[in-house]
């Protein structure tokens, strides 16, 4: 499911070149398959087959109205973490009975914004705003439905940044500790309390650990019906890596699908997931122009005008991102460099050392694997207006994002 393709040395996403996408819209920008955001979504939805399920895409990962739009007609709900990702679901023209609203902070506005909407469920992660929620539905003399996010202590191997199941993190409730916030919970009338949700982090290669969070979630829900309560769904989250290197080997989401099957079936419940990542990562790339080319010492530089504001990952995770030259390098030897971008700041980068074909000012590069937690990320420290964002769909590309211009910086000041 990788888009990218060299055809007469011009790299084509979706058979469309990644040139012709640049003189278009500019660059920095992004640029998304829409075929494989359908394939990566059909992973998901196929793959349960006739278990009751439904597939949330985790849209803080990449929320663009048009890829929104695009996943809707494939069936997909949206799992959402503030009232403005609840506002870009609705401006999609999104089903609000397909959203569930995660995350720990919800303010009384984002929960009414919701409950106006008539969204299918709250996963709550602490007592208080389980009362909170109560209050507000009370007042609409509405019931909300509910699930209670725990936390069943089992690590991700992931970066410590995007791992969210342990003690120590502020997400959810401890899985020891929250029968006893069940039970407190039958105090308030308001609330339809039909489900446990559970997420562990992300970027997650090695499934083991997500299917022992399973286990322990499947083992709880036991527990809560035997004391009464009518469990009707479990929301076991996302966190399935993707590829960013070639050698990564990356789980199979039809095979991991495979898995919840067998630990659900005959349970008597809707199985929920909430991928992100694992649908839109592969789907986009960041192309950037080469400004200068800089040797301070020993060091080489390929300076581009792409840098942290646009793509921040490297900065922020140490993480690594392929970078192609969208015009084949046959024959050219290769240089040793850190690709840094245009921003005063000592880690603006995209790469550190990269081993890669030379490359001259003009030249255009693709970061490769940025459609998850690139543009959403992406910022105008130093005034620099954000990327353009480009959808590719059967052989057309098409601007469905804007370039900022300077008179955005500054609207509203």
């Amino acid at each position: 499911m990788k888009p990218l393709e060299y055809l007469d040395r011009s790299l084509m996403c979706d058979g469309v070149a990644l040139a012709d996408v640049a003189a278009m819209a500019g660059t920095p920008c992004y640029v998304y398959s829409a075929k494989t955001l359908r394939e990566n979504y059909r992973a998901y939805a196929d793959a349960f087959g006739d278990t009751p399920h439904r597939v949330y895409y985790a849209m803080k990962a990449n929320g663009n109205l048009s890829i929104l739009r695009l996943l809707a007609k494939e069936g997909a709900g949206f799992d959402i973490v503030s009232g403005g990702e609840l506002f870009r679901v609705l401006k999609a023209g999104c089903d609000p009975s397909k959203v569930v609203f995660s995350g720990v902070g919800k303010t009384s506005a984002e929960i009414d914004q919701a409950l106006e909407a008539g969204i299918f469920a709250f996963n709550c992660e602490s007592e208080p705003e389980l009362a909170l929620i109560d209050s507000l539905t009370h007042r609409r003399g509405v019931k909300a439905r509910v699930a209670i996010r725990v936390n069943p202590n089992v690590q991700a191997s992931t970066h410590a940044y995007i791992s969210t199941g342990g003690k120590a993190h502020k997400f959810g409730i401890d899985i020891d500790e929250a029968e006893g916030v069940y039970e407190r919970a039958r105090a308030h009338k308001s609330l339809l309390i039909e489900g446990v949700s559970c997420h562990i982090g992300s970027q997650i290669f090695d499934p083991t650990s997500l299917l022992k969070a399973v286990d322990r979630v499947l083992e709880f829900i036991d527990k809560l019906r035997g004391r009464g309560f009518d469990i009707r769904h479990a929301d076991l989250g996302g966190g399935l890596g993707v590829g960013y290197k070639p050698d990564d080997e990356v789980p199979v989401i039809s095979e991991f699908v495979a898995a919840l099957r067998a630990r659900t079936t005959g349970r008597g419940l809707e199985v929920m997931v909430e991928p992100g990542r694992s649908i839109v990562g592969n789907a986009g790339v960041l192309v950037t122009r080469v400004l200068y080319r800089k040797r301070t010492g020993t060091k080489e530089f390929v300076i581009t005008d792409a840098a942290m504001t646009d793509l921040i990952r490297p900065a922020l995770y140490d993480a690594h991102h392929e970078i192609l030259p969208v015009r084949a390098a046959e024959g050219l030897p290769t240089i040793c460099a850190d690709v840094v971008g245009p921003v005063c700041e000592s880690g603006d980068f995209l790469a550190h050392d990269r081993t890669m074909p030379e490359a001259f000012p003009g030249d255009l590069l693709a970061v490769c694997t940025a459609g998850a937690y690139g543009f959403v990320q992406s910022s105008t420290y130093n005034a620099r207006p954000r990327a353009a964002e480009v959808l590719v769909d059967e052989g057309v590309a098409r601007i469905v994002r804007q370039r900022e211009t300077y008179e955005d910086l500054i609207r509203g000041e």
